[in-house]
Formats: C-alpha cells, structure tokens, sequence
C-alpha cells in the first residue's frame, strides 16, 4: 500500500461556476486556517475550459484565499482512496478586506443588506439536476424504480457523500430525461444554502469519480434532451425565526415582502440571467414547452413559470407557513451559487425598496400569447442567447447595483470571452464541450 500524506485544499467557486483553490499537508491545517493561501486576481477570470481569453488585471496583484472552518468538508469513500478533504473560502485582499470580486462575499453583503433594512433572513434550498453518463440507456425509464436499480451504489454512495459533507440530502430521484438524475438537500440560511450547493455537486463528482462514472451538471448535454436546471427555494424568516413569506389574506398567498421580492427579480431578469444561466448552452434549455422558463413570469405551481409560488401540504396540522416558498427555476449549474443567489438577493430587495407590487401570475401559456397579451400582463421573453442576455445586463440601468464595483466589468469581459471559444459550433459540438466541463 503506497504511504500519503493527506492533502487539505481551501477553495473557492470562481466566475465559470468551477471550484478552484490551493492544497497543503493536514500537518499544515492550523497554519493557513490562521494565514490562509495565497491567490492571484486573474485566477478568477480562469473560463471553464482552463483558458484566460481576457482579464482586467493581467498578471498583476495578489490576494488571500481564507477558509471558512464552518465548510470543512472530509469524507471517507471506504474504498481505500483518499479521503474528499476541503474547505470553501472568500478572497480577500492583503490587508484582509474582502476583495470586491469574491463571490462568496458578493452573497454575504446582499443578505446583510437585506437584514439591515428589512430584518428578514433568507432561507433556501438547491434542487439539482444531473446526467450519469455512465448509465445503460434505456426507453421509458422515466421515474422509474429500475432506472435506480440499474445505477447501482451510484445513488448510495452519492447519497453518503452528501450526508458526511453536512448538505443534508432530502431526495434522490430518477428524472425524465435519460440517464438523468435529480437531488434536493433540505433548507437552510442562505449562505450556508449556497455553499451546501456547492459541496453537493463535488460530493456527487467525488462519487462518480470512484465509481468510474460520467456525469455532468451541464445546463444541455444534448440538444434533442431535456436540459439540467438549478432550481432555488427562497422564503423569508424574520428577526425572531418566524415564517413571513405566507399570507393567506392575500389571493396568492404571498406576502407583500415577498410579493416585492419576486417583482423586483422579474423586473430584472431579462437582463440577469446572464448570470443565472450563463453559458451558451444554458439557452438550449430556456425554450418554450421544455419544463424550464423562458419568460420572466410568476406562476401558481407552474414548472415553465420563472418563479413558481409553492405552497406546502394543506392536511391536517400541517404547518403551511413554514412550507410555503417561491422556486426560482432560470438558472443552471454554470453558474457559482454564490454569484446566483446574491444577484437573486440584490434584484429581490431593489423590489422591496421600490415597493413593487405582487407580480400578477400567468395562467396561461405565454407563448401562446400575443405580444399585446404579454405586455398587458408584464412578461416577456427572455433572451434566447447569452450574447443577447449580456447586452441587456450592459446596458442595464441598475446593472451597477447587480453587480457593483470591478465585478460586472470582469463578468461581461469572462463571458464574452467564454462566447468566442464556442463561436460558430453546431448545437451539438456547444453541448458537447460544456458536458465535458460541467
């Protein structure tokens, strides 16, 4: 048996939704909890196929990458390989301020200016979709018992990885696409919600890897296929841990927080799901009748709404308001959960300072609508590209707000470089390439 020395690595989710980060020996654990690990600023604009196409820093600047020890991750396979060992961390400057670009830190001040000036605290919860590659085909094994059974200890080992991380796994399901697969981890606050995300699809890579699996949480792994969403939960707790996202006075149910919360979010997502779903094979799945959103409304249990109004078991002594939530289904795994749900935030409490009202839901088929139709009720269809999507949040009048300070310039330089690697690719090569990374 070869001798090892067991590795810590302090990481962090970078612009291209990847997890990058820096490895010591455990014997040095203390040491760089204390000082952290050192990091440059264009590490950063890394795109998820290792390439830098651009970068406002160039090879100029120093940060610190320190590790949160709340996020320690370790988690032993039992089959001899080394254990899964990390922690997730913010970027900060020498000095030790946060540098404005950190994304975990892009999360953290959204929810404390959303506690500053409303009181409330955000809970959330991250649905996942992914494909197994590594799956026998067959037709018609949509939810079913046999696809599970043909996975193998797949879904075991996933489902123990999840539970020794800390995410708190709730479901594991087979979905309707072929080889694909579901995951939800139960609520949590926000940051601790996001960086659940984040350690969830490791856990799920950490197993596969083990298992000699292929999979990927690629937003389209092939045109002609359903696509892979992220779907965020969101409700509100106030200053004493009470549930205040449901009112049943109102006809919807929503409280007029929450109520504002989600205009101020559909107010803006033309322009943010760029950020959302920010690759180009994201915009393969954001179509009209393929059980994603392609157009920012809300809707009342409606699973192609961009924000679906949830509410919970009605049944005798069931707590509704403890259940009750909006699901926000634009996004993919493209993106850092970090940099998603802070932008939900920022979007949501502009909403709230504006005093928007509840968006009125669509019962309807959008598509099915007039332009006149649409317009009358508020909604309109999202970009159908991210190049059309990055326009919009460049010339976003409250982009700036969205993303403050060097990070929206980083952003949209990141992503028109990702753009041009992918310029002029079939569908199917786009899909391939992002599978490959994702």
């Amino acid at each position: 048996m070869i001798h090892h020395t067991p590795l810590v690595m302090i990481v962090t989710s970078d612009i291209a939704g990847q997890v990058r980060g820096k490895g010591f020996p455990a014997t040095g654990l203390g040491e760089h909890l204390e000082r952290g690990v050192g990091f440059t600023h264009t590490n950063h604009m890394i795109n998820c196929w290792g390439t830098i196409p651009a970068t406002p820093w160039g090879p100029l600047g120093d940060l610190v990458l320190m590790a949160d020890p709340a996020t320690e991750v370790r988690v032993d396979f039992g089959d001899g390989t080394p254990d899964e060992w990390f922690m997730l961390g913010g970027l900060c400057t020498m000095d030790g301020r946060p540098w404005e670009c950190c994304l975990r830190h892009y999360l953290a001040s959204a929810l404390e200016s959303l506690r500053k000036e409303t009181g409330l605290t955000l809970v959330a919860a991250f649905e996942h979709e992914f494909h197994d590659g590594g799956l026998a085909v067959r037709q018609g094994d949509s939810y079913s018992l046999d696809k599970v059974r043909r996975a193998g200890d797949f879904p075991g080992a996933v489902l123990h990885a999840l539970q020794a991380a800390g995410a708190e796994p709730e479901t594991f399901l087979p979905e309707f696409g072929q080889n694909q697969f579901e995951f939800t981890v139960r609520p949590a606050p926000a940051m601790a919600a996001a960086d659940r995300a984040i350690i969830a699809r490791e856990m799920v890579r950490a197993a596969a890897r083990r298992l000699d699996r292929d999979v990927s949480f690629s937003p389209q792994v092939d045109p002609a296929g359903p696509g892979n969403g992220v779907h965020i939960h969101m409700s509100f707790r106030d200053r004493e841990g009470r549930p205040v996202s449901h009112d049943p006075s109102q006809p919807l149910g929503l409280s007029g927080v929450t109520g504002s919360f989600v205009a101020g979010i559909l107010k803006q997502l033309p322009a943010m799901v760029a950020v959302t779903a920010p690759s180009a094979a994201s915009y393969q799945r954001l179509k009209p009748h393929s059980w994603s959103s392609a157009f920012n409304n809300l809707g009342w249990r409606d699973r192609e709404a961009a924000i679906r109004i949830c509410p919970g078991p009605e049944t005798p002594g069931a707590d509704v308001a403890a259940a009750f939530n909006v699901e926000f289904r634009a996004g993919d795994a493209a993106a850092s959960p970090w940099l998603q749900l802070g932008i939900l935030v920022r979007a949501g409490l502009e909403g709230i300072r504006e005093g928007l009202a509840t968006p009125e839901p669509v019962s309807s088929n959008p598509d099915a609508m007039s332009d006149g139709e649409r317009r009358r009720h508020g909604v309109e269809r999202l970009p159908v590209s991210l190049g059309e999507a990055l326009d919009r949040l460049e010339h976003e009048p409250g982009a700036g707000t969205l993303l403050p300070g060097e990070l929206l310039e980083a952003y949209i330089m990141h992503k028109r470089g990702e753009l041009e690697e992918v310029a002029g690719l079939a569908p199917e090569e786009v899909c391939r390439r992002y599978r490959d990374v994702y």
